[in-house]
């Protein structure tokens, strides 16, 4: 099929800009909006980043604050990852990954360096198990077994992130 073709195709190929690739001069937030799209794999309209999300997470510690209105590589890289995790986790789970990320190193370059190693491998493995040759009746069956390792890594990402909570917060629960 088609489309089973193109998306193990984008998923094998599309990756976020690297780090010396980003705009090197400073962006607006209407710049910022319009450039963000570029970073992740989409279909269709959705998951559209808004100037109240990238507010919004600015306000929540996610991403650092712009320099009198100007974004650079760095927010860029740190809207890249939120943009990517949100689809998976809660708000809260996204910022124990952040500060856990930036207690192992200050460099912005660096986390998103690994980010991106990341999610390359990510999309390679899963992309490896997309059978472009199936057919029509074939795709729940691989839906099912996507569906299910999603449900393994995230019970398995739960657990690691409960135990990267400080001891006293472990307690409160």
């Amino acid at each position: 099929m088609e489309e089973i073709l193109e998306l193990k195709r984008r998923m094998e190929t599309e990756r976020p800009a690297e780090w010396n690739q980003m705009p090197d001069i400073a962006l607006y937030m209407d710049q910022i909006i319009s450039y963000m799209p570029r970073q992740l794999i989409h279909f269709g309209e959705g998951n559209t980043l808004t100037s109240a999300m990238v507010n919004n997470y600015i306000k929540d510690g996610l991403v650092p604050r712009a320099a009198g209105k100007r974004y650079g590589p760095i927010h860029l890289g740190y809207l890249t990852a939120v943009c990517a995790l949100k689809n998976v986790l809660s708000v809260r789970d996204v910022g124990a990954l952040i500060a856990a990320g930036e207690q192992r190193t200050q460099d912005p370059e660096t986390l998103y360096r690994y980010f991106c190693g990341a999610l390359d491998r990510a999309l390679k493995e899963t992309a490896e198990t997309i059978d472009p040759e199936s057919e029509r009746e074939d795709l729940a069956k691989m839906a099912l077994d996507l569906a299910l390792r999603s449900y393994a890594n995230q019970l398995a990402c739960a657990r690691l992130l409960e135990i990267l909570q400080p001891e006293e917060g472990r307690k409160k629960k």
